[in-house]
């Protein structure tokens, strides 16, 4: 019989094996950004009135005012099998929905800045029922119309399908940094906030290949961001 003591570590133990035992193996670094200065994003596409400010090695992304959402694209298309990481800290906790949009492409496959498509400014429809297919998931849910949502969700665009109710992210009043990873596995999606899983899903098909990535933050938000890498899973396309 395990005594009171040993009962907590070995908890522990089970868990971070069951982590290491779920995330794929990193194969090749494809693309890594401090996203420290305005010159290391100069390349990246924000659609809707967002702002950027840098400040002791962090980027804070807000809207003035609070007046509309906004998207900040990474100019890259990434492989269909990968892992990204990034830290991100919320400085405003009244109020705010921080998502990442990942696997985002033209419904025929183009790059989403084509001039055949149509323009986007944030609307969170031309998204999720417009003419670019992605996945997403709101790792942060603390909307001024749903406070203290609880939990994160998965979805499928351009049908904004629900795939999975996963746990809660960035607890809605946490001013700490966390560090968030996200795994796409073919059909396989995880997502972690600083080692905890809160989405773990294996989807049907169609599956979404490769695509860009961006962050998304509902109007009433101010985070700050840094360290964004995105490895290609080892041996995989």
């Amino acid at each position: 019989m395990l005594s009171a003591s040993r009962a907590p570590i070995l908890c522990l133990l089970f868990l971070v094996s069951h982590l290491a035992h779920s995330l794929p193996a990193k194969g090749k670094l494809v693309y890594s950004n401090p996203l420290n200065s305005a010159q290391n994003v100069s390349e990246w596409k924000m659609e809707g009135p967002g702002k950027l400010a840098f400040k002791h090695g962090w980027m804070t992304m807000f809207s003035p005012n609070k007046k509309m959402h906004h998207v900040f694209w990474c100019p890259q298309t990434f492989p269909a099998n990968i892992i990204a990481e990034w830290e991100a800290q919320n400085l405003d906790s009244d109020a705010g929905l921080a998502i990442v949009f990942f696997a985002a492409a033209g419904l025929k496959g183009e790059d989403i800045f084509t001039r055949q498509l149509n323009k986007r400014d944030g609307n969170f429809e031309q998204y999720t029922l417009g003419d670019i297919r992605s996945y997403h998931i709101s790792y942060y849910a603390n909307a001024a119309h749903n406070r203290n949502r609880g939990y994160a969700n998965l979805r499928k665009n351009n049908t904004f399908t629900l795939l999975q109710k996963g746990a809660e992210g960035i607890p809605s009043v946490s001013r700490s940094i966390h560090r968030i990873r996200l795994a796409k596995q073919g059909p396989v999606i995880r997502l972690w906030v600083n080692d905890k899983p809160v989405i773990d899903y294996r989807d049907k098909a169609p599956v979404w290949g490769g695509g860009k990535i961006g962050f998304r933050q509902m109007k009433w938000s101010k985070f700050r961001y840094r360290n964004f890498k995105v490895w290609q899973l080892k041996n995989q396309p």
